[in-house]
C-alpha cells in the first residue's frame, strides 16, 4: 500500500484527485428516476485521472516491500531533533489486512482512550472484507489490537481506537493549519515502507490545493484545500503527521505526487511533491468520526452523470450532467430539478463532471445555498438549491 504517492494502505493518488462519489440521494425514499439517454450507463464512477509529468499516489504501504538506501538533500530550518524528541512517542504504525490483502500507514493519537487520526485509505483493506484486522505499532515497540471507529471516503480520514487505550503515549498536540505561511519549516513523522519512526524535515511549498484521488474499492476521496510540502514522504507515511517546529500536528500526510516510468505509471518514491489534509480541516472531522462513526456532508438530493460531449453531439443532448434520480422531497426537489434534466453549471462552474457536486459539498454546509442552471427540453432555466442534511 502507498501512501504519500499513494496513499497509505491504499491506492495511488494524482494532484487534483478527488474522491470518487456520486452525489449522495438519501435512502429513505425511493427517488424518483429518469432513464438516461441511449448510450449513458445509469451508473459509473469518474474519477479524474492526471494526465502529464507527474502522478499524485497514495501513501499507503503494501506489505513486505523491499528497502534500499536513500538520501535525500535539504537544509532543515526546524532542529528537528527536538521536533521528533516531542512528536514521535505520539505516533503509531498501522496494520490493515484484509480480503487477502495487507498493509500498513501511520497514525497518531489525537485522544485520550487510544483514539488514532489516520487516513481511510489506510484501513480500507480491513473495513471493506469481513474478518479484516488491524493492530497499531506504538513507537516504544509494543503493539495492540485496534478497531475503526469511524471512516469518511471523501475526505480520506479514519479514527481507530486501539484495545489498550493508547499504552500511556503522549497525544499529538494539535497545530492550526490557518496559520501556515508558504516557506514555513514542517516535519514529517510516519512509517514509509513500513519503517517505523522516521522523519524527514522540509517546507510548506504552497497551500490551498484541491485534489481529486483514487482510494481503491471503486471510491474517490478529495483533498480540499491541501498542504503542500517538499518533506520526503513515501508509501507508508499516510495518516501520519505533519507538524510545525513545536511537533504541532498541521496537517495529516495524505499523497504525493510521482514521475511517470516508461511506461506511463506511476513511480513509487518521492520528488518532493507531497499533499497533507489541513488539521483544521480534519480536527472537526475527527470529532465527529469519534461521536457519530460518520460524516454529516451537505447533500444535493439528487443522482447525475456526466454526459460524454461525443454522445451529447450524437444524441443532441447538452453537455453537462444528466440528471438520473432526484431524491423526493430533497434539496434539488424542492428547488425545482427533475429527472432528465441537464444541469450545466454548478456554482458558477460549468458543470464537466459529477465529482464537482461532491467537492461542493465538502466546502459547504447544511443550509448554503448553492445557484445551478440546467436544460430541460430544450429550455434553459435556472434556481438555487439549498443543501440539505445527509442523515435527514
Amino acid at each position: 500500500m502507498t501512501d504519500e504517492a499513494g496513499r497509505a494502505d491504499g491506492p495511488a493518488r494524482d494532484p487534483a484527485v478527488a474522491p470518487e462519489m456520486a452525489a449522495p440521494v438519501a435512502d429513505a425514499a425511493a427517488p424518483a428516476e429518469a432513464a438516461a439517454p441511449a448510450g449513458v450507463p445509469t451508473r459509473r464512477r469518474w474519477p479524474l485521472v492526471l494526465t502529464g509529468v507527474v502522478v499524485v499516489a497514495l501513501l499507503a504501504g503494501a506489505a513486505g516491500v523491499a528497502v534500499g538506501h536513500h538520501t535525500r538533500a535539504g537544509t532543515a530550518a526546524c532542529a528537528a531533533t527536538r521536533t521528533a524528541e516531542r512528536g514521535l512517542p505520539s505516533v503509531v504504525t498501522v496494520f490493515a489486512t484484509g480480503g487477502g490483502s495487507s498493509g500498513s500507514g501511520t497514525g497518531e493519537l489525537i485522544r485520550s482512550g487510544g483514539y488514532i487520526l489516520t487516513n481511510e485509505h489506510v484501513i480500507n483493506v480491513a473495513a471493506n472484507h469481513a474478518g479484516g484486522t488491524l493492530s497499531v505499532l506504538y513507537s516504544d515497540g509494543h503493539r495492540s489490537d485496534a478497531t475503526l471507529v469511524g471512516r469518511d471516503v471523501p475526505t480520506d480520514l479514519a479514527v481507530l481506537q486501539a484495545e489498550d487505550g493508547g499504552g500511556g503515549l503522549p497525544l499529538i498536540a494539535w497545530g492550526s493549519s490557518h496559520d501556515l505561511r508558504v516557506g514555513q519549516p514542517v516535519v514529517a513523522l510516519g512509517a514509509p515502507l513500513g519503517l517505523s519512526s522516521t522523519v524527514t524535515a522540509g517546507i510548506v511549498s504552497a497551500l490551498g490545493r484541491s485534489l481529486s484521488v483514487p482510494t481503491g474499492e471503486n471510491a474517490t476521496a478529495h483533498l480540499i484545500g491541501a498542504i503542500q510540502t517538499d518533506a520526503s514522504i513515501n508509501p507508508g507515511n499516510s495518516g501520519g503527521p505533519l507538524v510545525d517546529c513545536s511537533a504541532r500536528l498541521v496537517g495529516v500526510n495524505t499523497a504525493i505526487a510521482t514521475a511517470p516510468n516508461a511506461s506511463g505509471q506511476a513511480g513509487g518514491g518521492s520528488i518532493g511533491l507531497g499533499f497533507a489534509i489541513p488539521a483544521d480541516l480534519a480536527r472537526p472531522l475527527s470529532d465527529e468520526l469519534i461521536a457519530h462513526g460518520s460524516v454529516n456532508h451537505p447533500t444535493f438530493g439528487l443522482d447525475a452523470q456526466t454526459v460524454p460531449s461525443g454522445l451529447a453531439h450524437a444524441q443532441g443532448v447538452p453537455g453537462g450532467l444528466y440528471v438520473l434520480a432526484v431524491d423526493p422531497g430533497g434539496p434539488a426537489d424542492q428547488a425545482g430539478i427533475r429527472p432528465g434534466d441537464v444541469l450545466t453549471t454548478v456554482d458558477g462552474q460549468p458543470a464537466q463532471d459529477a465529482e464537482q457536486l461532491v467537492v461542493v459539498t465538502l466546502k459547504r454546509a447544511v443550509g448554503d445555498r448553492v445557484d445551478v442552471t440546467y436544460v430541460r427540453t430544450g429550455r434553459t432555466g435556472s434556481t438555487t438549491v439549498t443543501l440539505g442534511d445527509s442523515r435527514s
